[in-house]
């Protein structure tokens, strides 16, 4: 079969992502396994709930007795081996549905312990850390905020945690931020979670362990809730949504404190019994359904992307052959010009707004001008390819994504030849 070229690319930059492919291959077979065994959990979990027809009508107003809205909620808790799920199209993005949780559990005089570090920009702006501090913010209600920084940027500081919850009665929470955000932090593998968590609950038994878990579903075989944590928060038009899912988030873990976030969620008393689903709840369920694969797809990408721009001579994190605790691959482009050049790349390779041409812009919520590449179905969605950096040093690109493998690998290579034409490559 007589191979065709659709796109200009160099074929010395094929060439490469050939040898980087044979390279990888174990990689991929281990996130082949992973998802697997993650397509199997949730299918057990639409099986076991008897999903029909019937769960994909509409309800409107009040949207009482919804029965395919409960019973998605009754799926995703189990297929994320929890004891309760708020699963809404409603959730704006994963900020928003971790704000409700925040909201949620936290009191006047409480205190939110982070021990991640500083956590990713837009939550700043819940917390009240953001100049001016926001209207609303957390802190405006009297919750305050204290954080531990990663040793060596790194690992988490646990002695320093067991201090603080030993000297501080007003520790309510800990929250840990699985995923690195704008760092070049490791992200946190459940087995890591489990240690926090189970350090924490020594401690303070009655302390609620929240884990941001934006990025990080169906990357491992479990999730952090089987580890531990108490609460979880994500958004569905990243991994859970599996690129279907048009909007919506998620709040997952002990029954107890989703009862109590489905309050903030909709109002005191109606909790989680009201909320119509407006025709969204087979999109819903396709895209829970579709997850665990997309995510698989999501990571063979960034395993190619860390391969590919190792070879080229680039500083990568992860490295190809590291375990992954989300779908995020950073790399280390050095100058604004080359990540620039990056992200016009990969929005020219992506199937919607292909012809747009990303530039940095002082997005709300950031203190850096930021570039977002995004040609995406889903407005924004990180589970399709997109590039997003703030313009700071090292000028580090992070990529996610990729709904095909195929279409991701192509996505990475135009970004690489556009960069190669601008003589931005190394190696080149």
């Amino acid at each position: 079969m007589t191979e065709r070229k659709f796109f200009d690319i160099d074929d010395k930059l094929l060439a490469l992502a050939e040898e980087t492919e044979a390279d990888i291959r174990p990689a991929f077979e281990r996130i082949e396994r992973i998802a697997f065994q993650n397509q199997q959990k949730v299918l057990a979990a639409f099986i076991n709930n008897h999903i029909g027809e019937n769960c994909f009508t509409s309800s409107t107003g009040y949207g009482y007795n919804d029965i395919g809205r409960e019973k998605l909620e009754r799926v995703f808790a189990d297929a994320m081996e929890c004891e309760d799920a708020l699963l809404r199209y409603n959730f704006m993005c994963g900020t928003h549905a971790l704000t409700v949780a925040l909201f949620g559990i936290l009191r006047p005089n409480d205190t939110m312990l982070c021990v991640t570090g500083m956590p990713y920009d837009t939550i700043q702006s819940v917390i009240g850390l953001s100049n001016p501090p926001a209207s609303g913010s957390l802190a405006e209600f009297g919750i305050r905020f204290e954080k531990i920084d990663l040793i060596d940027d790194r690992e988490v500081n646990l002695d320093e945690m067991r201090r603080q919850l030993r000297s501080d009665a007003s520790i309510k929470m800990v929250y840990i931020q699985r995923s690195r955000g704008y760092s070049l932090r490791p992200s946190l593998t459940v087995e890591q979670i489990e240690t926090i968590a189970t350090a924490a609950h020594e401690v303070k038994p009655e302390v609620v362990v929240m884990v941001d878990n934006c990025y990080g579903e169906f990357v491992q075989l479990t999730e952090p809730c089987v580890h531990g944590a108490d609460l979880m928060a994500g958004s569905l038009i990243k991994n859970a949504g599996g690129g279907i899912a048009p909007t919506g988030g998620y709040i997952a873990g002990r029954k107890d404190l989703v009862e109590m976030c489905s309050y903030r969620l909709s109002t005191p008393g109606t909790g989680r019994e009201v909320g119509c689903t407006l025709g969204h709840s087979r999109e819903m369920y396709m895209g829970l359904f579709s997850a665990p694969h997309v995510v698989g797809e999501a990571l063979k990408t960034a395993v190619f992307g860390a391969g590919l721009f190792s070879r080229l001579g680039y500083e990568v994190t992860p490295l190809p052959d590291e375990l992954r605790a989300d779908i995020i691959q950073s790399l280390l482009l050095r100058t604004p010009e080359a990540l620039i050049t990056f992200c016009q790349g990969i929005q020219s390779g992506s199937p919607v707004d292909s012809m747009a041409l990303p530039e940095p812009w002082d997005m709300p919520g950031y203190d850096n001008k930021i570039i977002m590449a995004s040609g995406s179905f889903t407005l924004g969605s990180s589970i399709e390819l997109s590039a997003d950096a703030p313009l700071r040093e090292p000028y580090a690109v992070w990529m996610q994504g990729g709904l095909n493998y195929a279409a991701g690998k192509t996505g990475i290579l135009i970004a690489a030849q556009r960069m190669s034409e601008k003589g931005l490559l190394k190696n080149n």
